[in-house]
C-alpha cells in the first residue's frame, strides 16, 4: 500500500507568493511586485490619426521604461449578484404598488436575461517588478534568464522593505504617466484589492468573493 511521503507538498507551496502588505506583493524569492488596473482605448472607432498617435504614444511609453512589464487582461462572466441585491432592496422599500410590480417585474428579466446570455466583463492590469540590489547580486546569469529563486533571499527589516517599497512606486508612476499620455487611465491596487485579486486568479471557479475594485472611470 502506498503511503505519504514527507516530501508532499501542499498546493500553498505552489504560490509564489510570500505576503501582501502595504499595496505590494512580495514573492517568495524576495522581489516585489505591483499591479495597475487600467481602462481601455476603443482602437477601431479611433480615426487613423488617432490610431497613429496612439501607436507613437505607446512606442514612446516602452521606449521610455527601463524595467519589464506585463500587460494582463482578463475576461470573467460579470457577475450580476450585487446589483440583483440592490434592486432587491429597492423592491423592499418600495411604497407604490405599480412600481413595485414593475421592479420585481424588471429584477426577473435581468437574472432571465444573464442566465441566457453570457455576458463577460474585460478588465486590465499592469503589473510593474522590482527586484531588490541584494537579491540580483545573489542571482547567477542563468538564474536571472530562468528566474529561479535565489535560496535565502530576504528582506530582513522594515527598513528595507519601505525602501525597496519606494523604489517600486516610483518605476510604478512612471508607467501610470506613460499611460495618461495615451489616453489610458490607471489606478495602483491597494492590498484589499490585491488580495481579492490573486485570490480570483489561484480560485477561478470560486464566485463567492466578487471582486470589489474601484472600477476606472469611463472616457
Amino acid at each position: 500500500m502506498p503511503t505519504a511521503t514527507t516530501d508532499t507538498k501542499s498546493s500553498q507551496d505552489f504560490v509564489p507568493i510570500k505576503e501582501i502588505r502595504d499595496g505590494i506583493v512580495v514573492l517568495k524569492d524576495g522581489s516585489f511586485r505591483a499591479v495597475v488596473m487600467t481602462s481601455s482605448v476603443n482602437f477601431a472607432l479611433k480615426s487613423t490619426d488617432e490610431q497613429n498617435a496612439i501607436i507613437y504614444q505607446f512606442q514612446n511609453f516602452l521606449n521610455s521604461i527601463n524595467f519589464s512589464i506585463q500587460i494582463n487582461s482578463q475576461s470573467r462572466r460579470l457577475d450580476i449578484r450585487p446589483y440583483i441585491a440592490l434592486l432587491e432592496n429597492v423592491l423592499k422599500d418600495q411604497k407604490i404598488d405599480l412600481l413595485k410590480i414593475q421592479t420585481r417585474e424588471y429584477i426577473e428579466f435581468i437574472k432571465n436575461f444573464t442566465e441566457t446570455v453570457n455576458i463577460m466583463s474585460k478588465s486590465f492590469f499592469i503589473v510593474v517588478p522590482y527586484i531588490p540590489a541584494l537579491i540580483q547580486g545573489k542571482k547567477g546569469l542563468m538564474d536571472n534568464i530562468l528566474h529561479r529563486k535565489s535560496e535565502g533571499a530576504k528582506i530582513e527589516s522594515a527598513d528595507n522593505f519601505e525602501e525597496n517599497r519606494t523604489q517600486l512606486l516610483e518605476r510604478t508612476e512612471v508607467v501610470i504617466q506613460g499611460l495618461l499620455r495615451m489616453g489610458v487611465r490607471a489606478v495602483p491596487l491597494g492590498t484589499e484589492e490585491l488580495v481579492e485579486l490573486y485570490y480570483k486568479l489561484f480560485n477561478p471557479g470560486d464566485t463567492d468573493k466578487p471582486i470589489n475594485i474601484t472600477q476606472v472611470a469611463e472616457k
